[in-house]
């Protein structure tokens, strides 16, 4: 047996949850690995909403997307905009926390947008949803992002989550860490 990365284990939290027709987000588009396999889970009658600030995000996620591309919905803007573009219930949010890989390494995630964003995720999901969010740290202004996304969802009420975080301890060099939130119970 080998332990999962935490990306693999985001991946396989998904996979319990997302079901054919379920709406879900990705926040992060990024390189659009996360949209592929958002958009395979919900199937032909489900939709997959993704956020990215950079148009070349966009670009390639659309077409890492190809056929499926018609289910989607990408914004070229910050996710702090879920609240105000998306209408719940959704089954799943996703955030990559970081900068896109493969490009400008200065352009990263603000932690105040990404509180922000993270808020209108949580209001978002149905019960039985999850969010997920991989912090990648290892970039300036990271460490603290990766606190604040950790102390807003260790404040999260018991009654209506189960929060968990995946990282590897004895990892050099500010590992990458995953959070992930299920709702329970409407609060």
């Amino acid at each position: 047996m080998s332990l999962p990365k935490p990306l693999s284990l985001s991946h396989r939290f998904l996979e319990d949850v997302v079901k054919e027709g379920d709406t879900v987000v990705d926040a992060t588009l990024g390189n659009g690995h996360d949209a592929l396999y958002l958009a395979q889970l919900v199937g032909k009658s489900g939709r997959l909403i993704g956020f990215d600030v950079q148009r070349q995000a966009l670009d390639v996620s659309a077409e890492r997307l190809g056929e499926l591309l018609g289910r989607c919905e990408l914004h070229c803007c910050g996710h702090e905009e879920i609240g105000e573009r998306v209408t719940g219930p959704v089954a799943a949010v996703v955030f990559n926390l970081g900068y896109l890989p493969g490009a400008d390494k200065e352009l990263v995630t603000q932690t105040s947008t990404t509180s922000v964003a993270i808020e209108a995720a949580l209001n978002l999901l149905r019960v039985g949803g999850v969010l997920s969010v991989m912090c990648y740290v290892g970039h300036e202004g990271g460490t603290e992002e990766g606190r604040a996304v950790r102390n807003l969802l260790r404040g999260l009420p018991r009654k209506q989550w189960r929060v968990f975080e995946y990282a590897a301890v004895n990892a050099p060099n500010d590992p990458p860490f995953l959070l992930v939130a299920e709702r329970v119970r409407q609060g």
